[in-house]
């Protein structure tokens, strides 16, 4: 694929039958040409490794994109399959971790391209006799071809992740979008009165069961940092000795960076003392002061907030920040400026950046309170643990949510450059172990 690539569009649901199929016919293709376009540069070689024991080798995420829109697309939504249960076997998460997915029996890259068009062929054909007006709550309004729609876009970022990991020649994107300069507010915290908001939404369209249902919450005020922390400040926590003071740090943080060594984000490096760079994409470039820090865990996270005096945000309150209007008392559902469109004026998402900007650099993305870059550039830890809201029901199964519901994970918020605009909004939720740093991921403080 070539040219120029647009962001994946938001799906309206349009109350004529056809024009909706029409809609999700082409949000289905504009996913999987991004998907073969972010591959065609990766060889053969790189695309068999597994480049990190925390992630499946490139082509398992790829064939799996494929067998998971049979299941759902094909077999849960019509009852058909056209491959042997041998096949959903190797590309099942859930009962293949990622430790023994490199012995697996996958299609090569080959075999995979003809899976994924012998499949697509079949689920336009069953779309164009689908019912989407029904009481089928699996195809009422396409609910199940968005949740497809977003699990290739969330594999494409695990892809991007798998890609930021790999040892020797760095990946070079076909294009890269050019990023708008910072511009650092003037307030450091922005102040969020207390008082009552919704949280959570009762979507059926395109959200996924963790989002809701939605629900009242009080909270008292507080504030929240108008930007995420940038590597300027954080390298302050770093040459401040952060990574040596017991106290800043949860008991078992501070025994996992002994442990392991660490004393910095992950990709950071000194060339001589006080000269940080970093490493993106098996590339090596200065440490960029005014952009977002990006690949910390929850536990340096929580550290930095420490030695700053300050705190992380809870959900709700990063959710309240994002998405609630005090003059309206309403919320914004998809996003902070409300619920028009992504653009590159508004959020740096999509991936072809492939970098955060600078902090400050989209004014026009602010929420209700003049929250700045709470959609895009760098995923968000927050204090919360991975819970079920009150009333939560799984659907349409237990195994993308409610298994991971406890204290072994921490919420994240907000998505990242990575993330394509359909797979983040106001209310999305994103969960991981506190000791991970993969992910393209930073934070913000409140007090």
């Amino acid at each position: 694929m070539t040219g120029v690539l647009l962001p994946l569009p938001f799906i309206v649901m349009d109350t004529r039958k056809q024009t909706l199929k029409e809609d999700l016919a082409r949000a289905l293709q504009e996913a999987r040409e991004r998907t073969r376009w972010l591959l065609e540069s990766v060889s053969d070689e790189d695309l068999y490794a597994q480049h990190d024991e925390i992630m499946s080798p490139l082509i398992w995420d790829y064939g799996h994109i494929a067998n998971y829109e049979e299941l759902w697309l094909l077999k849960e939504a019509f009852g058909k399959e056209l491959s042997e249960q041998a096949l959903f076997e190797i590309y099942d998460a859930t009962i293949t971790p990622r430790s023994e997915r490199p012995s697996l029996e996958m299609l090569d890259r080959a075999s995979a391209d003809r899976y994924l068009d012998t499949i697509r062929e079949q689920v336009l054909k069953e779309l164009q006799k689908a019912d989407l007006e029904s009481g089928d709550a699996l195809l009422k309004d396409g609910f199940v071809y968005n949740m497809v729609i977003q699990h290739e876009a969330q594999h494409n970022e695990t892809m991007l992740q798998t890609l930021q990991l790999k040892k020797g020649r760095g990946y070079e994107p076909p294009e890269q979008r050019q990023l708008p300069a910072g511009n650092p507010p003037e307030e450091e915290m922005v102040f969020v009165p207390g008082g009552r908001f919704v949280m959570g939404t009762d979507d059926e369209e395109l959200a996924l069961d963790n989002e809701g249902p939605a629900y009242e919450v009080h909270l008292p005020g507080f504030y929240i940092d108008t930007t995420p922390v940038t590597n300027g400040s954080y390298l302050e926590f770093v040459e401040d000795g952060g990574y040596e003071k017991r106290e800043l740090w949860d008991p078992v943080g501070w025994d996992w960076i002994r442990e392991n060594g660490i004393s910095a984000p992950k990709h950071w490096y000194q060339k001589e003392p006080h000269d940080w760079w970093t490493e993106r994409f098996g590339f090596d470039e200065p440490l960029d002061a005014g952009a977002p820090v990006v690949h910390v865990s929850w536990y340096e996270a929580d550290a930095y907030t420490r030695w700053a005096g300050k705190r992380l945000p809870t959900e709700a309150e990063w959710e309240k920040a994002a998405s609630w209007d005090p003059k309206t008392e309403t919320k914004r559902l998809l996003y902070p400026w409300g619920e028009e469109q992504p653009t590159p004026e508004k959020a740096n998402l999509d991936q072809l950046a492939f970098r955060p900007a600078q902090v400050g650099a989209y004014p026009a993305g602010a929420s209700a309170y003049g929250v700045l870059g709470m959609i895009g550039d760098v995923w968000e830890w927050t204090a919360s643990d991975f819970a079920a809201y009150p009333g939560f029901e799984s659907f349409p199964y237990r195994e993308y949510s409610e298994v991971f519901f406890g204290p072994d994970y921490k919420v994240l918020r907000g998505g990242s450059w990575a993330t394509r605009p359909c797979a983040i909004r106001n209310t999305f939720r994103n969960w991981d172990y506190p000791i991970r740093r993969q992910l393209f991921v930073g934070f913000r403080c409140a007090r």
